[in-house]
């Protein structure tokens, strides 16, 4: 390899002629000077793709051997080959059972795995989760399953618990209800598993509060900001001064959402705001008869009533 000295040592170029520019041979893996071809480097690593890409190609054939990332939830069987479906008599033997499996290449707990984290990703798409939150549900299960400290339990529910646990922690929680509409599991059993899996984990979650649901369930009625305001302080207020004590706040939200909206000129039904929230409406009433006594005290100062506060719809 030739070189000339008033460059830098690292820089290829032809001895005689350093400031021509160099011509690649892929082929044979050389380097040539386009001025007197002298060969001043070989053995040169491609380092583009090893095949050709048509944009009319319909084969369906992927030409990539190198696989896919590795991932590091697993044990490694991430990177073991997997052998493509055979095509000859070869491949097969004389009752024509495939001479190759795959399934050997990867176990059973690496199997018991994937199944899983394709199950969470399926959930998390449903309901619009980012991947941040896929990923803590991911390292949830993995967790629950080397350590087995669930036996018996079916992994769906475990990874629909771990998903729960995983929204919770991220600050951005989702009722059972709403875990349970994306899974195959009852809302019974996913509350079994999450207690079990924080008791196994000795981990824990944030209390859940008002304010955790209060904007997406007033986006997805359709409320104004102001709305959804007066109702933040209803239920803020409303706890605060123990109003409403023992109820859920998925409930008291709902009938701070209700209070505020009947208020306003945006009104909603108590059935409507149940299907979003998902509470019954007799949940939803409940809330809001303790709440109705004192609908002076819950709303801001500088609310807009469409209506006196004094026609409140009692109950």
């Amino acid at each position: 390899m030739a070189s000339s000295s008033k460059y830098n040592a690292n820089t290829v170029c032809c001895n005689s002629h350093p400031d021509a520019p160099l011509i690649e041979d892929y082929r044979a893996g050389d380097q040539i000077c386009s001025e007197c071809g002298l060969v001043v480097g070989d053995r040169v690593i491609d380092v583009g793709s090893e095949w050709r890409t048509f944009s009319n190609e319909k084969s369906g054939v992927d030409p990539s051997r190198v696989g896919g990332p590795e991932n590091p939830l697993l044990g490694g069987s991430d990177l073991t080959t997997m052998i493509g479906p055979g095509r000859g008599d070869a491949s097969f033997d004389t009752f024509g059972v495939s001479r190759y499996q795959n399934r050997r290449t990867m176990s059973s707990s690496d199997r018991a795995l994937v199944n899983a984290f394709k199950e969470i990703g399926s959930m998390a798409d449903r309901i619009n989760l980012p991947r941040t939150i896929v990923d803590r549900a991911n390292n949830l299960f993995k967790q629950v399953h080397d350590g087995r400290n669930l036996k018996g339990r079916s992994n769906d529910a475990i990874a629909s618990a771990c998903l729960y646990i995983a929204c919770r922690q991220e600050g951005v929680p989702r009722t059972f209800k709403e875990i349970c509409a994306v899974s195959k599991i009852s809302k019974k059993e996913i509350g079994r598993c999450f207690k079990l899996i924080l008791k196994a984990l000795e981990t824990s979650v944030d209390l859940i509060t008002t304010g955790d649901f209060m904007s997406r369930f007033c986006s997805n009625l359709g409320l104004p900001n102001m709305v959804q305001r007066a109702a933040t302080h209803i239920a803020r207020k409303a706890v605060e001064l123990d109003i409403v004590p023992g109820r859920s706040p998925i409930s008291v939200a709902a009938a701070a959402i209700y209070m505020a909206s009947q208020a306003s000129e945006d009104k909603r039904t108590q059935k409507e705001i149940g299907d979003i929230a998902g509470a019954a409406d007799v949940t939803i009433r409940q809330s809001y008869k303790l709440m109705y006594p004192h609908a002076s005290k819950l709303f801001q100062a500088d609310f807009k009533f469409a209506i006196p506060i004094e026609q409140l719809p009692q109950m």
